[in-house]
């Protein structure tokens, strides 16, 4: 027994207003992802220092990455169904 698609898909209007939200968030990221890199590179012993609650600067930097990339995931998701929900609806 075959079906078809369980929507109909057609042409997304937001593309444009999505992509440009996706660059600005890479850009975003890759910004505070290099300063963790610099900081490794130029000055490694700094990375060694206590930041929060007796933890390296390396480890609570590094975990706020992956929460700032988690963060930025779930901004990303929202503004995408919002574009689509306003500039996909149907004409009548």
């Amino acid at each position: 027994m075959m079906h078809g698609p369980a929507v109909e898909l057609g042409k997304d209007k937001s593309i444009p207003r999505k992509t440009k939200l996706g660059v600005i968030l890479f850009l975003v990221y890759l910004a505070v992802y290099t300063g963790f890199v610099v900081i490794g590179i130029v000055s490694p012993s700094t990375l060694g220092l206590a930041a929060i609650g007796g933890l390296n600067l390396a480890f609570v930097y590094g975990m706020g990455l992956i929460v700032l990339a988690a963060v930025m995931g779930l901004i990303y998701n929202y503004f995408c169904t919002k574009f689509e929900n306003e500039m996909n609806k149907e004409e009548k």
